[in-house]
């Protein structure tokens, strides 16, 4: 095992009710709130009411209306909003483009430059405004890390904000406010978690304890996503949803593995900013093809422990075929979960793949990769999701 530092300081109130805590965990950092959320499902559902009600000794200033993709022009937005009105905690409501958002927001106040500044070089963040966050979609695991991931459509870019000063202080976590997600975003969500499990499971030194997370959280995935599509009410396996997503991106299911270059996300970052897809879904139709071209006599054998243990494929004398075989059950699953199979069904046009697989491995460590990739790799790889 390689060394490592880690520290969680995101309080997580998780379950039924949970609710109850938003105004000890707003009021514990201030009075003077900037409420975050989307396109007013918070206010279809009544939680918007909810929170309203127990912050009801707050000053709430509101900016809505943030997008999947979240974009820089709404950071920018709330950035304005909180010295305005000199915001004290910022709270986000929704799914990940909100809380990471809300983290931009929240390091954008306390720096004198634009806010992209801070999503092109990181290292400029020097501190940020505390953030809560109430989540409503279990996909992005935003809830309970410091990234973030920010679009710039004139430039049409799509980039991480990673940074310690980012964990939110605390996150409310009630599996129930995800019963009205659609089937469609669930299944996205599901995509989405994977993927963060899978880049950090394909690497290149790993050990027991984090396989054995990873290969967990992956079945878990699987199994609960299968019953929410037939029941959306099913508590517990929202619930289980939920907390799978949570640890899928914290850094917790990678300790003392080797560090991953996050080639999938790398990727598909690039097509989601040119195009505005779903994130889940573009990881689901890249990641079978990545491994595809990833799958060599060096990896062979970590892709086979992945059939085996995920999907329960046989082991087999013919290496290659057993990991194949895993592959196809992955892309089978997606599938099964009412994703796109490839970029054409999307309407995606092979006209900026060079552009895309250039600024990829510009941005990116791909050469760390269990299979190092060029931006001729890349190109191959995009091609094949077509």
């Amino acid at each position: 095992m390689n060394n490592f530092t880690f520290c969680t300081p995101t309080k997580v109130y998780f379950g039924k009710g949970a609710i109850s805590n938003l105004k000890e965990a707003v009021t514990n950092f201030g009075t003077k709130v900037l409420l975050v959320y989307g396109g007013g499902s918070i206010k279809k559902s009544g939680l918007y009411d909810t929170v309203l009600k127990n912050l009801d000794k707050c000053e709430i200033f509101e900016l809505s209306g943030v997008e999947p993709n979240p974009r820089i022009d709404s950071v920018r937005a709330g950035v304005e909003l909180c010295r305005k009105h000199n915001i004290e905690v910022v709270l986000a409501v929704g799914g990940g483009s909100v809380l990471d958002c809300s983290k931009a927001i929240c390091a954008g106040v306390f720096y004198e430059g634009d806010a992209w500044d801070l999503v092109l070089d990181n290292s400029k963040v020097t501190e940020a405004l505390p953030l809560v966050t109430v989540l409503t979609l279990s996909a992005t695991g935003s809830e309970f890390d410091f990234g973030a991931v920010i679009s710039n459509l004139q430039t049409n870019e799509k980039l991480a904000l990673c940074h310690d000063k980012l964990f939110p202080k605390a996150s409310i976590l009630d599996p129930s406010y995800t019963f009205s997600v659609s089937a469609y975003q669930s299944a996205a969500g599901a995509a989405d978690m994977m993927s963060h499990i899978m880049e950090q499971y394909f690497v290149l030194g790993s050990n027991i304890i984090s396989d054995g997370l990873c290969e967990a959280i992956l079945k878990t995935a699987i199994v609960n996503t299968k019953k929410v599509l037939k029941d959306p009410n099913d508590y517990d396996a929202r619930a289980q949803l939920m907390w799978a997503s949570s640890l899928a991106c914290n850094g917790i299911c990678s300790l003392g593995n080797t560090k991953s270059p996050w080639v999938c996300h790398g990727i598909e970052h690039e097509v989601s900013a040119y195009y505005d897809i779903t994130h889940g879904v573009g990881l689901a139709i890249i990641t079978p093809h990545w491994m595809r071209y990833s799958l060599n006599e060096q990896t062979v054998d970590r892709f086979c422990q992945f059939a085996a243990n995920v999907f329960n494929v046989p082991y087999s004398d013919d290496k290659f075929k057993m990991a194949n075989e895993g592959i196809d059950k992955l892309a089978q699953f997606f599938n099964e979960i009412g994703i796109a199979k490839s970029f054409s069904e999307l309407n995606i046009g092979k006209e900026h793949i060079e552009d895309m697989a250039k600024h990829a491995v510009e941005f990116g460590c791909f050469d760390t990769a269990i299979r190092p990739l060029n931006v001729a790799d890349v190109v191959t790889i995009l091609n094949n999701c077509f």
